[in-house]
């Protein structure tokens, strides 16, 4: 019965036949980023019906449509009323390559294992650390996720900064590091993890713009080396993720490099702009940081999650990680690029180097260029559209796709506005139609839209404030 049921599990006619058929819903599916009539963006359940939903179905639903139910109940990011987090609708190709990354399940963080992919990270790497204005002795590798990627970033920076082998030896030494209180909370989570506590998190308050104020660098420097804090690093946000908004990268290196601290930019979101004809001034300063993130999946189409962690001299992230495992991690006399393992948490990771690889060899780096440009020009048009309305107002005028906003009435109170914004954001997502976050800053309560669908266009801007303005009362 055993060796029956598992021959129907690996039955390659089955998986022809369902397959099959699963691409031609998932092809459906992707149409929906041209069909302006196509349903819902979201089906919006409450976590408890949602919970009991699936319960039901595992018990007594239909096997054979269970993946055509997964698709109707998901959200949709080929929509392109889909303008919530940042996430990007995966281009079809990298579609396919997820199945092959799954069928193959090669786990990359060793060569005999990743003897396709490791070679296509190198290539990715380089031509990122060749964008970003690195040398020749800089490298990097691909990992899951830029939380992920922060941390072993700081892991390196500490590596390389502090005296003492921490990795090895411990310490009791208050550590710290420099972030914009604007940043993307992983740098926090990191630092946390890291031990440094809440005061080896010496947060730099934000202009009006919501950029580092980086005139209070020295004074907050200065202050946390009297207080006993060695700080080791400085991270820039390009950009920061609740509003979108680029640090000055340039003035950040000027004061890491004064200092000597390792200088790390958070380009999770913004480091496709490095593929930007007309965007990439945005990044200007990037080439004097010791170490950037970018992700595959926010702004260059790849599916969840692939992220590259670039450094600006490749030996520093061979002595992050230094241990022995003798059945994986063989000593050599070179660098040993091949064997990634050696410089990331990952002992597994999917072969995510095949989207990247196959995106460059069928479409070119114009097709970065395409996407990134084009998304950046609809946060712009969107932001005129919205002060152009007298009813809201932006948060801050957009350097993005990412924009906050707000209903505004000069009649109501400022918890009052804050209450109907937020009544707003409820009954968008109960009505499905459009899909948008909601976010905080300064305590006003405030719209959040991030234009990841390049086929979303003015007119559904237009159509999205004239709902807000149905759905207020």
């Amino acid at each position: 019965m055993n060796s029956d049921l598992l021959r129907k599990v690996y039955s390659s006619e089955s998986f022809k036949k369902n397959g099959h058929q699963l691409i031609d819903q998932l092809g459906d599916h992707i149409a929906q980023a041209f069909d302006q009539n196509r349903g819902k963006v979201i089906n919006w359940k409450e976590p408890s019906a949602s919970l009991e939903f699936w319960r039901d179905y595992l018990n007594h639903g239909d096997s054979e449509l269970l993946l055509q139910e997964a698709l109707k109940r998901s959200t949709h990011l080929h929509h392109p009323k889909y303008i919530a987090h940042q996430v990007a609708p995966a281009a079809p190709i990298t579609v396919l390559t997820s199945m092959i990354s799954a069928i193959l399940n090669n786990g990359t963080a060793v060569y005999e294992m990743g003897m396709i992919t490791n070679p296509m990270e190198r290539i990715i790497t380089e031509l990122l650390s060749e964008k970003i204005g690195y040398g020749v002795q800089s490298s990097g590798f691909l990992t899951s996720g830029g939380t992920l990627a922060n941390l072993t970033a700081l892991l390196t920076a500490r590596k390389a900064k502090v005296s003492i082998d921490i990795w090895n030896q411990g310490h009791s030494k208050p550590l710290g590091i420099i972030v914009s209180e604007e940043a993307h909370y992983c740098v926090e989570r990191a630092a946390k993890i890291m031990g440094l506590g809440e005061q080896g998190i010496i947060k730099i308050p934000v202009k009006a713009d919501f950029s580092m104020d980086t005139s209070l660098l020295e004074k907050r420097y200065k202050e946390a080396v009297l207080n006993g804090i060695e700080v080791f690093a400085i991270v820039g946000s390009a950009p920061s993720t609740a509003t979108g908004v680029f640090d000055d990268l340039k003035t950040i290196g000027v004061f890491a490099q004064k200092y000597k601290l390792w200088y790390h930019v958070d380009a999770a979101h913004g480091g496709a702009l490095l593929f930007s004809s007309k965007y990439k001034g945005l990044l200007s300063g990037i080439s004097a940081s010791d170490s950037v993130v970018i992700d595959g999946h926010k702004m260059m189409m790849m599916p969840g999650i692939t992220t590259a962690l670039v450094y600006r001299d490749g030996r520093t992230s061979n002595a992050t990680f230094s241990q022995k495992a003798d059945y994986l991690l063989e000593d050599s006399v070179d660098a040993d690029w091949y064997n990634s393992g050696k410089r990331t948490f990952e002992c597994t990771k999917n072969m995510m180097a095949l989207h990247w690889f196959s995106l460059l060899k069928t479409y070119g780096e114009d097709v970065f260029d395409a996407y990134v440009t084009t998304l950046f020009d609809r946060g712009i048009e969107f932001g005129k559209i919205v002060e152009e309305n007298p009813e809201f107002e932006l948060a801050v005028r957009p350097m993005s796709n990412i924009l906050c906003f707000r209903y505004v009435n000069d009649h109501v109170d400022e918890d009052a506005l804050n209450t109907i914004n937020i009544n707003i954001r409820r009954k968008l997502l109960e009505d499905g139609e459009f899909y948008i976050v909601q976010t905080k800053l300064r305590g006003v309560h405030y719209l959040r839209c991030t234009i990841m669908n390049p086929f979303t266009t003015a007119e559904h801007f237009k159509h999205l404030l004239a709902k807000i303005l149905i759905l207020k009362n």
